[in-house]
């Protein structure tokens, strides 16, 4: 059996990037061990390419009343919701190896509200799916359940950013038809090969 191609686009050669995208490229590969095929796909158009990753490091890479691994289970829950394979299957992975735990992403993906997290965490999700699924129907109520979470306002700004740049990222993963890399089916789950 084949492997299916990881877009429905045309996927520039490495080679044939613009500087910038390819050093970023290049870099990600050196950290990661592989290249992840969103960086490939999304290459089909360069200008978009750069917007879509100056978002995502802005939101994904900063510090923030969020952890790492809280901006990670908005990705995976908010991702399943929006039936985005790539998006739980990578950002799966990555929450397993920011949380330092190999259950909590798929527990998130199934059903964040059994998952083995925090009340604060759930709380965090319940809004967040909100802004997914129901962005119209936010009020004040909202931030004042997460603000007696202890989340302020520029933390609600963040869930709510992830949750909706996340939903751009989920639509261009499936209509690209986005395949995720094998690679992120066991990483966290099992110890990284030496």
């Amino acid at each position: 059996m084949s492997t299916p191609p990881i877009s429905r686009y045309p996927v520039p050669e490495l080679k044939d990037l613009p500087e910038d995208i390819r050093t970023r490229i290049l870099e990600v590969q050196e950290k990661s061990g592989f290249v992840p095929n969103v960086f490939l796909a999304l290459a089909h158009r360069p200008a978009e390419w750069r917007a879509f990753f100056a978002f995502h490091d802005a939101l994904m890479d900063k510090e923030s009343g969020l952890t790492k691994a809280e901006r990670e289970m908005i990705v995976v829950a908010t991702s399943n919701a929006n039936g985005c394979q790539y998006c739980v299957v990578a950002h799966g992975a990555i929450l397993r190896i920011r949380a330092k735990n190999a259950l909590v992403a798929d527990q998130v993906a199934v059903n964040y509200r059994k998952a083995d997290i925090t009340p604060r965490q759930k709380s965090m999700l319940d809004f967040a799916m909100k802004i997914a699924l129901d962005s119209a129907a936010v009020d004040d109520a909202d931030f004042a359940k997460l603000h007696e979470h202890g989340f302020n306002d520029e933390d609600i700004w963040d869930i709510g950013a992830v949750a909706a740049f996340f939903g751009l990222s989920n639509r261009m993963a499936n209509m690209t038809g986005m395949r995720p890399n094998d690679e992120f089916y066991l990483m966290g789950r099992v110890p990284k090969q030496k």
